[in-house]
């Protein structure tokens, strides 16, 4: 059966001695009884040829409408800033402060 880092990282210590046990190179799995959890992953994924890094994925649907959100604002901004207008400055960096925020959240 062919796993993923995933797979493998949600698996009990037991079960992954058995996935090693069953593992036709014994030479690339040796001392997998006395390893732990975070050892066993790492020694099953380099004798499976598994890619160990984890990728963040975006949960957000419309990150470019943000984003062009976040350059209209700033030109606003701008202009708040030109006109000395503090109270909508104020909102302005508040409002872009959000945006920014919500794209960081979505990327874990």
């Amino acid at each position: 059966m062919e796993y993923t880092y995933q797979d493998l990282k949600r698996k009990t210590v037991a079960e992954l001695r058995e996935i090693a046990a069953a593992f036709e190179n014994q030479e690339a799995v040796q001392g997998y009884t006395q390893l732990n959890k975070e050892h066993l992953i790492e020694l099953l994924c380099k004798a499976m040829n598994i890619d160990m890094h984890e990728h963040h994925v975006s949960t957000l649907a419309n990150k470019g409408e943000i984003k062009r959100k976040i350059r209209m604002l700033k030109v606003e901004r701008d202009k708040a800033i030109e006109a000395k207008d503090y109270k909508k400055l104020k909102e302005i960096r508040k409002e872009i402060k959000r945006c920014k925020n919500k794209l960081r959240a979505a990327m874990v």
